[in-house]
């Protein structure tokens, strides 16, 4: 294989020129932990296609363990045990970690080849993507709709872990959810805002560990999320308030980016900036707090709490125009039901007739087709 470049990101960011069949991966954490001034090389976390590069016995070469040319490699700082525990221990734990996010990710493919492909899904649902306006997206070639269904997968594991507080077992998931998403049509990826907020989740993590290294990370990934989120959106959300009619969907989201963005320019140096962007955050936090009365009102007409709370702030603190948005709510979650129903019974009879030759579910439209003509 010979010389190959790696594409390092993390705690140092660049590009390694190396001897895939010569350098082991010890070598290159310790080249990494030598650029990224972090110290010892046993502080630096390797991650390549969502598999954590371990040493093994020392004498794994990387284009044995599957580094080629280009490969993508996520370079984490981790921090030294104080307790004293044993680095069997400790290898012991990254393993079982490895393993788990190994597993996660192989019940995400094999869940978006299913759907992908066409074949018949074990669970009676269906994985479908929508833009801002609620239209169905079409989802391209089958490698998009592998990729994408991975993602979004992966980006739904890593906020139930970000949930549970397990930030860096979300980050390393995130990770991989980013990369398969890089799979896409970028022409599909800039219709939807998914990556945006995947991107605005990796850096929340980046703020819950308290690792300092992130920064420089932080500020791209904030800077490549509003981007995206300005391009799927509109200029100051326009686009996106016209096809909610008129409604703030975006704030809660707004203002979580600009309060990480705050943060990393109060580290950065930048105060002017941080200010003006906590001020916003703040702002749009004070726009998110729903009246006691308002609340009250939407309760007694038998509307739950989070529902009511959704429905204003939404709504701008308007109890009119929530409790139509509630309505509409209700009533497009029983067409959508309805929807399920139907599919479901599609399901049940595409079971009946088993699979073709090429292993996918009976296309039952053609199929009802030839039996119209007899």
């Amino acid at each position: 294989m010979g010389m190959g470049k790696l594409r390092i990101g993390g705690v140092w960011s660049g590009v390694l020129e190396v001897e895939l069949d010569e350098w082991t991966v010890a070598m290159l954490r310790q080249e990494v932990a030598s650029r990224s001034d972090c110290g010892s090389p046993q502080c630096i976390n390797l991650i390549c296609a969502g598999r954590v590069l371990k040493d093994g016995d020392a004498t794994e070469k990387l284009s044995q363990l599957g580094v080629k040319n280009n490969s993508k490699i996520l370079a984490s700082k981790v921090s030294v045990d104080q307790a004293g525990k044993s680095v069997k221990d400790e290898f012991l734990a990254e393993e079982e970690r490895s393993k788990r996010l190994s597993r996660l990710k192989a019940a995400a493919t094999s869940l978006a080849s299913r759907h992908a492909s066409g074949s018949i899904p074990v669970e009676d649902f269906n994985l479908e993507l929508e833009n801002q306006s609620g239209e169905k997206v079409q989802l391209g070639s089958e490698t998009d709709q592998r990729a994408i269904m991975m993602g979004l997968m992966l980006h739904a594991n890593g906020k139930a872990l970000i949930r549970r507080e397990q930030y860096k077992d979300a980050l390393e998931v995130l990770t991989m959810g980013e990369e398969a998403f890089s799979l896409c049509d970028p022409k599909l990826i800039e219709m939807i805002d998914n990556v945006s907020i995947l991107q605005i989740d990796m850096v929340w993590c980046y703020f819950m560990l308290r690792d300092i290294s992130w920064l420089s990370v932080a500020g791209i990934r904030l800077a490549k999320a509003r981007e995206g989120i300005e391009r799927a959106h509109g200029k100051e959300s326009a686009r996106l308030r016209i096809l909610q009619g008129g409604r703030y969907p975006e704030l809660a989201l707004h203002l979580r980016m600009e309060l990480l963005e705050g943060v990393v320019a109060y580290h950065s140096n930048q105060l002017q900036k941080s200010k003006d962007a906590l001020t916003s955050a703040q702002a749009k936090y004070l726009q998110l707090q729903v009246p006691d009365e308002a609340l009250s009102l939407l309760m007694s007409m038998g509307y739950k709490e989070h529902e009511a709370k959704r429905a204003l702030r939404m709504n701008n603190l308007d109890v009119g125009r929530a409790v139509d948005f509630l309505v509409e709510e209700r009533a497009k979650k029983a067409k959508k039901h309805e929807e399920d129903l139907q599919r479901q019974k599609e399901i049940s009879e595409q079971k009946r007739y088993g699979m073709t030759p090429l292993k996918k579910a009976v296309d039952l439209q053609k199929l009802n087709e030839l039996v119209s003509i007899g």
